[in-house]
């Protein structure tokens, strides 16, 4: 089995006809865009579902702080698995390709959410519906796990350079158009039907769509070009038959384990800024008096128009750079925390959008350039295990147990609620982030078939 390394990568990609390269890159950019958008649809259609839903369902014993709490430990089992799906995918997409994984992941990612649709309630077996609901909870975890870096490689590897912050931001860009998918879908089930019959079976209905948005993907996936970057490189340490063998990926990581370390604090605090969107967020405004189905529609059009802000903000950053635009995200992110809190109390749907919107358009600052962020601080040969596990433990200690997390310091020792102490977690998470952004060093004009970690 051949792997690559980043000194054996000097692709002649200035060969191929500039036309082609430009047609099969967008063709590139929009599969990883849709293919994104189906596993993210698929993955944080739990998030919606675990405040909404899964407390009543699976934790119906117990009363609603505590079932919140329990449903979003299944949430967090989720995060638990994305760094494991990340080594692994990343160690074959290094030696195999990025293509094949990319295809498998979805497989599995589909099969996973579909049967999450079928899993028996608390009603009907018990606790056996929360343990079956953690395992494939825990193969979503794997295999978005091993879905991002492959499909923000593919991206980043296909354009060209001065380009790569705009074109990997696409595959950032899924995450919120699955999650205004998957929130439309549910919200629309839960304003149609009766309470009784939205718990009985409506929720089941986004995540029984899986199957179909499955074999789309699959569809897509199949017909884009392997990365040229890795078959470059691939081709150049065949020719190089008499070097020796290259170290695993993982190990190349882990001899210089800076930049994942960096990447891993530096995107940390953006992904406990999105789950603190599409869950606390909405349980908080729906206690407020607010309908849970105006609350997630809310949610919804802001995540739409918020696909333009990631976009937008990766494009920025390959004229301004990756650091400052991520850092000016966070600052003025928990800037609009205080003033956020206090606009989700109102019950006016356009001010519940605008609220979500300008969170939304913030984040989309530090989200917009985080893929090309991570992914440019790896060489070739470890690229995909690099980027996947900083992206991933990122994920991890970001959001794994923030909604707990938050849940608890809301509910405060005393009985009562208070957003303050909420507000300065997410505030200390920040001053994590952009510590560790500060101590990476800037990416953008990096020459990715020669730069090694």
């Amino acid at each position: 089995m051949t792997t690559v390394s980043a000194q054996h990568t000097a692709p002649d990609l200035d060969a191929l006809d500039p036309g082609v390269k430009r047609r099969e890159a967008r063709r590139v950019i929009l599969s990883s865009y849709l293919g994104s958008t189906i596993e993210f649809y698929d993955f944080l259609l739990y998030a919606a579902a675990s405040a909404v839903v899964f407390p009543a369902v699976f934790f119906s014993g117990l009363d609603p702080l505590t079932g919140t709490i329990a449903a979003y430990g299944t949430f967090a089992a989720g995060y638990l698995a994305r760094p494991l799906g990340g080594a692994i995918f990343g160690h074959f997409g290094d030696r195999l390709g990025r293509k094949k994984m990319l295809v498998l992941s979805m497989l599995i990612m589909g099969v996973a959410s579909t049967l999450i649709g079928l899993v028996p309630g608390a009603a009907q077996i018990g606790g056996w519906g929360a343990v079956i609901l953690v395992f494939l909870r825990v193969c979503q975890g794997i295999a978005v796990g091993g879905e991002w870096g492959g499909a923000a490689l593919m991206a980043l590897e296909h354009s060209e350079s001065g380009k790569r912050g705009f074109a990997a931001s696409f595959t950032n860009a899924g995450a919120p158009t699955g999650a205004a998918l998957g929130t439309f879908i549910l919200g629309t089930f839960s304003a149609a039907l009766p309470q009784e019959q939205f718990l009985a079976w409506g929720w089941r209905v986004p995540f029984l769509l899986s199957f179909v948005l499955l074999v789309i993907g699959m569809v897509i996936r199949a017909r884009v070009s392997e990365s040229p970057v890795f078959t470059a490189a691939l081709a150049k340490a065949e020719e190089a038959s008499s070097a020796p063998k290259p170290k695993m990926p993982l190990l190349q990581v882990l001899r210089r384990p800076k930049a994942l370390l960096l990447t891993m604090f530096g995107g940390a605090s953006g992904f406990g800024l999105q789950v603190l969107l599409s869950t606390f967020s909405v349980g908080y405004a729906t206690d407020a008096g607010n309908a849970r189905s105006d609350v997630l529609y809310a949610f919804a059009v802001a995540s739409v128009i918020s696909i333009a802000f990631v976009i937008g903000f990766g494009r920025v950053s390959d004229r301004f750079g990756r650091r400052p635009v991520m850092i000016a995200g966070l600052v003025l992110f928990v800037m609009f925390l205080t003033p956020f809190f206090t606009m989700l109390q109102s019950t006016n749907w356009f001010v519940l959008t605008l609220a979500f919107t300008i969170a939304l358009g913030l984040h989309g600052m530090l989200y917009g350039p985080l893929a090309a962020f991570i992914s440019e601080q790896f060489g070739t040969g470890a690229r995909y295990t690099g980027a996947s596990l900083g992206y991933q433990l990122a994920t991890l200690i970001g959001a794994g147990f923030t909604p707990t997390i938050l849940a608890t310091l809301f509910a405060g020792p005393g009985g009562g609620t208070s957003v303050v102490p909420v507000i300065g977690f997410l505030a200390g998470m920040a001053l994590v982030s952009v510590i560790a952004i500060v101590l990476t060093r800037e990416s953008k004009d990096l020459d990715l078939t020669t730069h090694e970690h």
